[in-house]
Protein backbone atom coordinates (compact mmCIF):
# COMPACT_ATOMS: atom_id res chain seq x y z
CA UNK A 1 0.00 0.00 0.00
CA UNK A 2 1.28 3.30 -1.09
CA UNK A 3 1.15 7.00 0.67
CA UNK A 4 -1.94 8.18 0.34
CA UNK A 5 -1.54 12.22 0.98
CA UNK A 6 -4.32 14.18 3.12
CA UNK A 7 -6.58 16.13 0.51
CA UNK A 8 -6.39 20.01 0.80
CA UNK A 9 -9.00 22.25 0.87
CA UNK A 10 -7.13 25.66 0.74
CA UNK A 11 -9.85 28.38 1.35
CA UNK A 12 -8.14 31.58 -0.72
CA UNK A 13 -8.08 34.24 1.85
CA UNK A 14 -7.97 37.98 1.46
CA UNK A 15 -5.41 39.61 3.49
CA UNK A 16 -3.54 42.89 3.58
CA UNK A 17 -0.04 43.35 2.08
CA UNK A 18 2.66 44.81 4.30
CA UNK A 19 2.89 48.15 2.76
CA UNK A 20 -0.76 48.47 3.54
CA UNK A 21 -1.01 47.10 6.80
CA UNK A 22 1.92 49.46 7.82
CA UNK A 23 0.05 52.76 6.32
CA UNK A 24 -3.59 51.43 8.22
CA UNK A 25 -1.70 50.49 11.45
CA UNK A 26 0.36 53.91 11.20
CA UNK A 27 -3.01 55.74 11.35
CA UNK A 28 -3.93 53.57 14.10
CA UNK A 29 -1.17 54.46 16.63
CA UNK A 30 -1.97 58.16 15.59
CA UNK A 31 -5.26 57.84 16.69
CA UNK A 32 -4.37 55.96 19.91
CA UNK A 33 -1.61 58.58 20.38
CA UNK A 34 -4.19 61.44 19.81
CA UNK A 35 -6.73 59.70 22.90
CA UNK A 36 -9.29 58.40 20.55
CA UNK A 37 -9.10 55.26 19.27
CA UNK A 38 -8.18 51.69 22.33
CA UNK A 39 -8.78 48.78 20.27
CA UNK A 40 -8.68 47.19 16.93
CA UNK A 41 -9.59 43.92 15.12
CA UNK A 42 -8.68 42.21 11.88
CA UNK A 43 -10.97 39.70 10.19
CA UNK A 44 -9.19 38.14 7.06
CA UNK A 45 -11.85 36.16 5.18
CA UNK A 46 -12.40 34.60 1.52
CA UNK A 47 -14.33 37.68 0.48
CA UNK A 48 -12.43 40.59 2.16
CA UNK A 49 -9.83 41.69 4.71
CA UNK A 50 -11.21 44.17 7.19
CA UNK A 51 -9.59 45.98 10.31
CA UNK A 52 -11.80 47.93 12.39
CA UNK A 53 -10.94 50.59 14.69
CA UNK A 54 -12.40 50.95 18.32
CA UNK A 55 -13.26 53.85 20.33
CA UNK A 56 -13.88 50.98 23.37
CA UNK A 57 -13.76 47.45 23.00
CA UNK A 58 -17.17 46.45 24.00
CA UNK A 59 -18.83 48.70 21.23
CA UNK A 60 -19.33 48.86 17.39
CA UNK A 61 -15.94 49.68 15.61
CA UNK A 62 -15.97 53.61 14.77
CA UNK A 63 -14.16 52.42 10.99
CA UNK A 64 -13.85 49.42 9.00
CA UNK A 65 -11.36 49.69 6.70
CA UNK A 66 -12.74 46.67 3.53
CA UNK A 67 -10.41 45.29 1.02
CA UNK A 68 -12.57 43.53 -1.03
CA UNK A 69 -10.29 42.68 -4.23
CA UNK A 70 -13.84 41.70 -6.08
CA UNK A 71 -14.56 44.81 -6.44
CA UNK A 72 -11.19 46.03 -7.81
CA UNK A 73 -13.15 46.57 -11.55
CA UNK A 74 -16.25 48.03 -9.94
CA UNK A 75 -16.66 50.72 -6.94
CA UNK A 76 -12.78 50.18 -5.64
CA UNK A 77 -11.72 47.25 -3.81
CA UNK A 78 -11.25 50.02 -0.48
CA UNK A 79 -14.30 51.23 1.55
CA UNK A 80 -13.91 53.35 4.74
CA UNK A 81 -17.32 52.58 6.78
CA UNK A 82 -18.73 54.12 9.01
CA UNK A 83 -20.07 53.47 12.90
CA UNK A 84 -23.56 53.50 11.49
CA UNK A 85 -22.80 50.66 9.03
CA UNK A 86 -22.62 53.51 6.17
CA UNK A 87 -19.89 53.74 3.47
CA UNK A 88 -17.95 56.85 4.05
CA UNK A 89 -15.69 56.46 1.13
CA UNK A 90 -14.65 54.11 -1.46
CA UNK A 91 -11.94 54.16 -4.11
CA UNK A 92 -9.13 51.70 -6.06
CA UNK A 93 -6.44 52.94 -3.48
CA UNK A 94 -5.99 52.84 0.28
CA UNK A 95 -4.66 56.61 0.62
CA UNK A 96 -7.74 58.72 -0.36
CA UNK A 97 -9.87 56.13 1.34
CA UNK A 98 -7.82 57.39 4.57
CA UNK A 99 -8.39 60.72 3.45
CA UNK A 100 -11.41 61.91 5.73
CA UNK A 101 -10.11 59.19 9.00
CA UNK A 102 -6.84 61.60 8.36
CA UNK A 103 -8.55 65.00 8.49
CA UNK A 104 -10.59 64.10 11.76
CA UNK A 105 -7.10 63.03 13.11
CA UNK A 106 -6.13 66.82 12.24
CA UNK A 107 -9.22 68.21 14.09
CA UNK A 108 -8.33 66.16 16.90
CA UNK A 109 -4.38 66.98 17.12
CA UNK A 110 -5.30 70.67 16.74
CA UNK A 111 -7.51 70.77 20.11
Amino acid sequence: MGIVPFPQRIEPQVGFDRQELTRILDLYGRMVAAGHWRDYAMDLGRDAAIFSAFRRTAERPEVRIEKRPALRHKQGMWSLIGENGFVLKRGQELGPVLAPVERRLLKLVEE
